[in-house]
């Protein structure tokens, strides 16, 4: 019965995490889109007024027509909409998934003992570092000097996550260290929404219900972290997804392969973003592109075919009976299933043959299996399966 709760738990909260974070990216993808689609206004009263923008658009049977202020208009409105929700539901929900699956579930999805031996408390502490040191050491860059240099900063920035995806994948199995960088990435554009965005919005809020001229600085601070947000969305997209590719995080260079997907998606919002503003360069898309083409080619498989040959069942079923069907039973013998995942049994002879070529994709192709390498699967016991595999998956010598 806890198992079946923490599922719908799971269940629950993730599609919260998909709506809200849904409504996030929208409204900031739509906010950017505007701001660089704004024209000067075309009467002199809205110019008098202090309008510095506007944009005409039709949608869903109607015609709109945003303005943007220079800094704030001379009167507030009585009704004022704030977008903040979006970005601390997202990221409450998401932290609530990363405890669930990732902390109380550290054995399995967090730790693999042939990458770093911790304890599951040792392991969440750790994890929990990562995620407030990336916030403070990025907020820190942001309130220096640097941050006035936006290409220095930009390359720092890609140094410092470089530095992150390799710590990361240094201490947690892949999947783990994938989903912390999105952890910290996320954790930072939510903090940049809650500690920079929305108080400087308060402030110069504050001022014109004074009758005083807001100061723009704190809106300039503020666009420059909503800048900053939506070049992280791509990246902390993959990394939402990235459980269901194997071929990523259980590579041997991993912490590469993360850092060049997250920069090719970095690269997309940089052509969008330049290209909703009249001035696109395809540079940016095509290094892009360039990028995951050398990823794709880097970590395809290699033929081992040369390696294959006669191999005796008996040796394969001890090596799938001893790391396999502790999880794959019709009555798992491990307490973080109460079924076989994916509905998978390898108890009987019969069963792993016609599971064969699950079983050669996920231990040995993708090497996502043992999820965390639970039973300690060797490289000898993975080559065992590949020759098998190759010469036919049989039950027989």
């Amino acid at each position: 019965m806890e198992a079946y709760i923490s599922d719908w738990l799971n269940l629950l909260v993730r599609w919260l995490h998909m709506i809200a974070g849904i409504a996030w990216i929208g409204s900031s993808f739509y906010f950017v889109w505007l701001d660089n689609h704004l024209q000067p206004p075309q009467a002199d009263a809205d110019r008098d007024k202090g309008v510095g923008g506007e944009l005409w658009s039709v949608h869903g049977g109607g015609f709109y027509h945003a303005q943007k202020y220079r800094v704030a208009p001379r009167v507030l409105p009585e009704t004022l909409h704030w977008f903040k929700w979006e970005a601390y539901t997202t990221w409450l929900s998401g932290m609530f998934l990363l405890i669930l699956v990732y902390w109380l579930g550290a054995e399995v999805y967090l730790i693999d003992p042939s990458v770093a031996s911790l304890t599951p408390l040792t392991a969440i502490g750790i994890s929990l570092a990562f995620v407030v040191a990336g916030w403070l050491v990025y907020d820190g860059l942001c309130r220096s000097p640097l941050a006035d240099n936006g290409g220095l900063f930009a390359g720092i920035l890609l140094v410092l996550s470089a530095l992150l995806a390799w710590g990361l994948c240094e201490v947690f199995g892949g999947r783990g260290a994938y989903i912390h960088f999105g952890a910290v990435l996320g954790t930072i554009m939510a903090a940049n929404v809650f500690f920079v965005i929305i108080p400087g919005q308060r402030q110069m809020v504050a001022a014109a219900e004074r009758g005083e001229d807001p100061d723009p600085l704190p809106g300039i601070r503020g666009k420059q972290r909503s800048v900053h947000n939506t070049y992280f969305t791509l990246p902390v997209l993959f990394t939402m997804i990235s459980n269901h590719f194997a071929m990523t995080y259980n590579h041997e260079f991993n912490w590469a392969i993360l850092v060049a997907i997250s920069l090719a998606g970095a690269l997309v919002r940089v052509y969008f973003v330049a290209r909703h503003s009249g001035r696109a360069s395809p540079l940016p898309i095509v290094a892009a592109v360039v990028l995951l083409l050398i990823v794709a080619v880097a970590i395809a498989p290699r033929d081992t075919a040369a390696s294959a040959g006669a191999v005796n069942f008996d040796a394969v079923r001890i090596v799938v009976h001893e790391r396999c069907t502790s999880c794959h039973a019709a009555s798992p013998k491990h307490p973080a299933f109460q079924a076989a995942p994916a509905g998978v049994v390898l108890e009987t002879d019969a069963q792993i043959v016609a599971e064969a070529l699950r079983i050669h994709q996920q231990t040995v192709v993708t090497r996502v299996m043992p999820i965390g390498n639970l039973t300690n699967i060797t490289e000898e016991e993975r080559r065992l399966i590949d020759r098998w595999y190759r010469s036919g998956a049989g039950a027989s010598e």
